[in-house]
């Protein structure tokens, strides 16, 4: 039985969610009933694609609607609560609830902004922006959130018997072992303390899609003051759109409690699909719920914000206010992510802001433009030297230039970077940057991919040099693309002593990867290597550059190819090109009878290692989980795209993570 894991802490003012569907290509090729116009030509249905909990790793599930929404539900969601707090829906009961977190609740009075008093850490005594805001004392509002019905749940029971109201009523003295009110030892926790345990207790997606979310949050809002105060920065600290609806009862709440927008501190879009509520671009336009102005008004209410999290369905609402807005208008921003934003709109936008007058560094630490295609160079070659404190750079499928790309200050200190298929890059330029710039000393993660069939980075030659100066830190490097020979086998070795994943590029035989896997044993010479033999650390290999009959199946199953043997262990996926699986498949018996099952998420598959069973108890060994913390949150091998927050995979992210090609 697979073991539940702890989710990241995620507020999800969103209706239920739905069913996940098992990955396959019909769902991928899928595409929206709105005809195509030249800045949409490139853009993909959406499909939301989220690891699942196994027993192997490489195990997905795939939907073309968000996990965040149940259509069934938006209705009861959007109409008034009842006077009772009785509703057929149960997101219903929980938005109400969440609305209700800040003021007592009444129905003859109208509703004012209460008061509210700002509690600094005891970590950080002077922080103004890692404190903690409380209602003032007169607030009872967790006492008075009216609850009935189907929020009943057998995770914390009937709830019916707290609607009540605390009492002005002077504190009891202690009895019999009782503590208090507030004065219980969990109370007394520091509210760093309380929130870190809350955080455990969120779920950033149903466990089954459908189960309520978040049932146990609610709960803590109605247990006491205190630990109110410290559930309240769970929910509101990270915040999910999945769409308009949900962003336009945000807005309106952060607008009404202007306290709770200064606890956010991410706004994600991943799952965001307008197409969910809308048939066409003109009925989104005309609901009014998300636009450009709404946007910037909801940024204006966050100013604390640290993460922003949009793509491809956004990109036509980030219009200049907005990005302006975004690099020099939050100076705690450190993460932005505009994935697959393409529209005319957004590249005249951008190109409209970036200005030599802009200010000398940017608090930006991690920047995803990741299959941002249409952007033009002079923006990469405007931000980049700005990053003084860089990390996390993905400009996968961009423009980026050598100049730009030598122009990243000396300061930063980059872990991850994609430069895949970045067509104006030359093999030169990145070798010196990777050898000479005090940037990339720490580099984790690395690729340098590209489709061999329309481009080509790096030859032979360019990879003697740049296979000798890639650092030990690294754990990820994909080399897909470059011109491989034999020889570079004996300059892949060291790196496979510290790499967990390895893509492997064109023209080697698989004789010459399994050099990888075992000393070699024909000369005098490799006896002494075979004393000296280090095991390999890689557990996943991407060999999806062999096509077609270039992937000698036969001996992959021989004997003399250790490969899929116990002897390459801790080796458990191995990536293998699309026409390769479809062969592969047709043996499948053979594929298990080597002790590996076959994967497949969209265009990509792989062979995955079946955990082995224990001697005596015949029970399979329990396998590495696959979480590092370089992945930033994911526990599947081979990403493609990189994340600047970390969270669980889900919504258009995981699609351009584990589910297209390069």
């Amino acid at each position: 039985m697979a073991v539940s894991k702890p989710r990241p802490a995620h507020l999800h003012v969103s209706p239920l969610g739905t069913p996940s569907r098992d990955c396959s290509p019909d769902y991928l090729t899928m595409t929206r009933d709105r005809p195509a116009t030249p800045d949409r030509a490139s853009r993909s249905s959406f499909s939301s694609i989220r690891e699942n909990e196994s027993t192997l790793p490489q195990c997905f599930s795939k939907t073309k609607i968000s996990s965040y929404l149940d259509p069934e539900a938006i209705d009861d969601l959007l109409s008034p609560p009842s006077p009772t707090g009785s509703t057929s829906s149960t997101d219903s009961q929980e938005l109400k609830m969440i609305q209700t977190q800040t003021h007592t609740h009444t129905h003859t009075q109208p509703h004012t902004q209460p008061p509210t008093k700002f509690l600094p850490p005891v970590t950080n005594p002077n922080s103004r922006l890692l404190g903690y805001w409380t209602p003032a004392d007169s607030f009872r509002g967790w006492k008075e959130i009216q609850v009935k019905g189907k929020l009943a749940s057998k995770s914390f029971g009937d709830l019916q018997i707290l609607h009540q109201v605390f009492k002005d009523t002077p504190k009891p003295t202690k009895r019999g072992g009782a503590n208090r009110p507030g004065d219980a030892p969990l109370e007394r926790l520091p509210t760093e303390i309380l929130t870190s345990i809350i955080n455990l207790l969120a779920l950033d997606v149903p466990p089954n899609g459908v189960s309520r979310r978040n049932v146990d949050l609610m709960s803590l809002l109605l247990t006491s003051r205190t630990l109110h105060i410290a559930t309240l920065t769970t929910l509101y600290s990270k915040i999910t759109i999945p769409h308009s609806r949900i962003f336009q009862k945000f807005l309106a709440h952060i607008s009404e409690h202007s306290t709770l927008g200064t606890i956010v501190r991410r706004l994600d879009f991943c799952h965001f699909n307008p197409a969910q509520l809308f048939s066409t671009a003109a009925e989104r336009s005309q609901a009014r719920n998300l636009t450009s102005e709404t946007l910037l008004r909801c940024l204006d209410l966050t100013p604390n914000l640290q993460e922003f999290l949009a793509q491809e369905y956004l990109d036509d609402d980030l219009n200049a206010d907005v990005l302006r807005k975004l690099f020099l208008g939050l100076s705690r921003l450190q993460a932005v992510d505009f994935c697959g934003c393409t529209s005319t709109k957004f590249k005249e936008a951008f190109t409209s802001i970036v200005s030599p007058n802009w200010p000398p560094v940017l608090s930006i630490r991690r920047l995803s433009l990741h299959k941002c295609l249409t952007l033009p160079s002079v923006v990469l070659e405007t931000i980049l030297p700005r990053l003084n404190h860089l990390t996390h750079l993905d400009v996968a499928g961009t423009r980026i230039t050598d100049a730009a790309l030598a122009a990243i200050p000396v300061t930063a200190r980059i872990t991850h970077l994609n430069l895949a298929k970045c067509t104006l890059l030359s093999a030169r330029g990145v070798i010196d940057f990777l050898t000479n710039h005090p940037a990339a000393k720490e580099l984790e993660f690395l690729s340098l991919a590209t489709d061999a069939r329309s481009h080509q980075l790096f030859d032979a030659e360019s990879l003697n040099e740049l296979l000798p100066v890639l650092p030990r830190t690294l754990k990820s490097l994909s080399l897909k693309g470059s011109k491989m020979e034999p020889s570079h086998v004996e300059l892949l070795r060291p790196l496979t002593k510290h790499l967990e994943e390895l893509a492997i590029g064109r023209s080697l035989t698989l004789a010459d990867v399994n050099r990888l896997f075992v000393p070699d044993e024909n000369t005098d010479d490799d006896v002494q290597m075979q004393l000296d033999w280090v095991p390999h650390t890689l557990k996943y290999l991407d060999l999806s550059d062999f096509w077609g009959q270039e992937l000698d199946l036969v001996y992959l199953f021989s004997s003399g190819c250790a490969i899929l043997k116990n002897f390459s262990e801790p080796l458990e996926v191995i990536e293998v090109a699309e026409d390769v699986f479809k062969r592969v498949k047709k043996s499948a018996a053979a594929v298990e009878r080597a002790g590996w099952k076959m994967s497949e998420c969209g265009s990509r598959g792989w062979l995955v290692r079946q955990p082995l069973k224990d001697a005596t108890t015949g029970k399979p060994i329990v396998r590495d989980d696959g979480r590092r913390s370089w992945k930033m949150g994911a526990d599947s091998w081979g990403m493609r795209k990189i994340p600047v927050a970390r969270s669980e995979v889900g919504g258009m992210y995981g699609s351009f993570m584990f589910g297209r090609k390069l």
